[in-house]
């Protein structure tokens, strides 16, 4: 028996989120902070102080991928060498269809504030507790969305701990498993547009990300930027 409960946990965080309230939840890629419908996300926008120009970002699995997102076949193959040959987070930025049935059980305004010229941001294969929890909400027909758990523009959290007080205490539910997968590199996901190739954040696992891109579709993507 494992000493963590994900589909104990995960269920819980579900049935809050489902039940109208706000979570902070385990990524590999670190805590999110998440919610459903357009009320929840504006308090989780509210709390962090993001800007108006900010947007939302969908936590997703596969099937929400093929799902929601219209790619090419060279944009899915990209996808599945990243997330399913090698086994590494990415947060998929690509067309989507704003008619699709799943984006019907979400407002008009949530859509727009997490969407960009019909381009929504997903975040997939970030650890077993994501996969649980978009597992959930795949099969109720449900969309989660957020974003990091912190105070906007001060970096992404590793460890409960680090979250600042007021955005824990905004959320109705807290997952704590301690320091994520990959706290060591100290940053959250890459965010490729797999359609344009265009690097949105130069974020976790990036040079291994380039490197498959390179290997298996002869695509150069830029070098990290110095810091």
């Amino acid at each position: 028996m494992g000493v963590l409960a994900i589909e104990k946990d995960a269920k819980q965080a579900f049935d809050v989120i489902m039940g109208g309230g706000t979570c902070i939840l385990p990524m590999d890629v670190g805590y999110a902070f998440l919610g459903k419908g357009l009320d929840p996300v504006m308090h989780i926008f509210n709390t962090k102080q993001r800007a108006n120009t900010k947007y939302n970002a969908l936590i997703g699995n596969m099937d929400h991928h093929r799902s929601l997102h219209e790619c090419t076949s060279r944009g899915r193959e990209i996808v599945s060498a990243i997330v399913e040959d090698y086994d590494l987070p990415l947060g998929i930025i690509a067309p989507c269809n704003p008619e699709h049935e799943l984006f019907g059980t979400i407002e008009e305004e949530l859509y727009t504030r997490s969407t960009v010229d019909n381009t929504l941001a997903m975040l997939t294969n970030a650890g077993r507790f994501h996969a649980e929890i978009t597992r959930l909400s795949f099969e109720a027909g449900q969309l989660f969305f957020g974003s990091s758990a912190n105070v906007s523009t001060t970096g992404t959290r590793f460890r409960v701990e680090d979250i600042q007080d007021e955005i824990k205490d905004a959320a109705d539910f807290i997952v704590n498993y301690g320091p994520v997968k990959y706290t060591h590199q100290g940053m959250s996901s890459t965010l490729l547009n797999v359609e344009t190739l265009e690097v949105v954040r130069f974020g976790c696992c990036y040079e291994n990300i380039s490197d498959i891109l390179k290997r298996h579709f002869n695509i150069d993507l830029p070098p990290r930027p110095p810091e």
